[in-house]
Formats: C-alpha cells, structure tokens, sequence
C-alpha cells in the first residue's frame, strides 16, 4: 500500500523550526517592518547616521577664495564642492560653463595662479590662497582683453557655449608664449573643445591677439 504524505513538517511535530524556517521568518519580518530609517541603518553603518537620518562625515565649512582681485567669503561650502559649482551658483560668476564636468571639454577653464585649470576638477577648498581670475576678470577699466578682442574682430564664436574657457585658455597660453606659430597656437588651446568647430577663426584671433598684447595694444 502507498503511504500517503504527511503536509505537517516533521520539525513542526517536535516543536522545533528548522533554519530554513527561521530564515523566511527573519526574512519576512524584516520585509514587513522595514522603513527608512531601517534602510538607511541596514545600508551604512551606525556610526555614519545620526538621529535624523543623515549621514555624518560630509564636512560643511567656510571658504575664502580670492577672485578677480576680491576677497570672498563664501558660508556652508561642502568639502566635496567643486570650485565651479562655488562660481557659478555662489558668486554669481557664470562665465565658465558646466559642460561636461569631467576635465575634458575646457568649458570652465579659469586661471589659477596664472595656470589654466579646468574649475570643474578643482575642489573649492583646495583653491583657497590662490589667485582665481575668471573671464569676467579679463576686462580692465573698462576694455576688453586683447583676446577677447581679437574674438570678436575674428568672430571666432558660433554658439559661443565654449567661447569663454578658449579666451581664458588662450590669455594662459600667451603669456607663457607670446610670439607662437600656427601648430603652437593648435597644442596651447587643444585641451578646449568646439562643438561648433570655429577652430579656424579661434587660432586666427589667438594670433591676432598675440600680435596685439607684443605692440602693447
């Protein structure tokens, strides 16, 4: 005769769950009572939330940056802000373009120390001390700087996204070579992207202005 199954399990006849049971137990209760707080408790570690579900460890601080010959100081500044986030959602300061935010295009190229820099690969934090000049602080008394002058002689610009990290780029690159030749003109601003490619009219104007910063114009 075939013996028929049993549907009770033979741990529940003893009184004892096996860890198979225990572990859909465990499972379904921490299905059920799971909430925020619970997830972020269960994701990091304990010492790294506070009471209020936050995470600790993101220092927050003052930052005093030196731009375009002023002194700012700029509250509540995280330690992983970048120095182009502070320019442009801080001080106002939207020359330098967020483009692709990885230190490849040059659209938010600023002078520091006289260096260009890509801003959006520079910690705001690591920039203080320094000397920042925008493209908004290439213009003196007035008068447009030689570059952005030979620019718009030139029209070395269509959408004009990119135009102002080449300017900067360029006055970097003229004062470290101030007589330079066509090819030397293409390796000083190729770190600069142009969608647009205006990269014609842009070695012209960077020649141009050459000439004119040489004559003292």
């Amino acid at each position: 005769m075939k013996e028929e199954k049993s549907d009770v399990r033979p741990e529940s006849l003893s009184g004892e769950e096996s860890p198979g049971d225990r572990f859909e137990i465990s499972r379904r209760g921490f299905l059920k009572g799971l909430g925020g707080t619970a997830v972020a408790a269960a994701v990091f570690p304990k010492a790294a939330v506070s009471q209020e579900g936050t995470l600790r460890g993101v220092s927050v601080g003052s930052v005093t940056l030196r731009v375009n010959g002023q002194t700012h100081v700029i509250p509540r500044v995280e330690a992983r802000t970048t120095l182009l986030d502070v320019l442009r959602n801080r001080l106002d300061l939207t020359g330098a373009k967020p483009i692709c935010e990885r230190a490849s295009c040059g659209g938010c190229t600023v002078l520091l120390d006289g260096k260009a820099v890509y801003s959006c690969s520079i910690l705001a934090m690591d920039a203080e001390g320094r000397e920042i000049t925008t493209v908004e602080g290439l213009a003196s008394n007035g008068r447009l700087h030689p570059v952005q002058e030979a620019f718009v002689e030139h029209d070395a610009l269509q959408c004009g996204f990119c135009t102002p990290g080449f300017v900067v780029a360029a006055v970097a690159f003229l004062q470290e070579n101030p007589n330079p030749t066509l090819e030397e003109v293409k390796q000083g601003v190729s770190g600069n992207l142009c969608r647009c490619g205006t990269y014609t009219r842009i070695f012209e104007a960077v020649l141009a202005a050459a000439e004119k910063m040489r004559k003292g114009a």
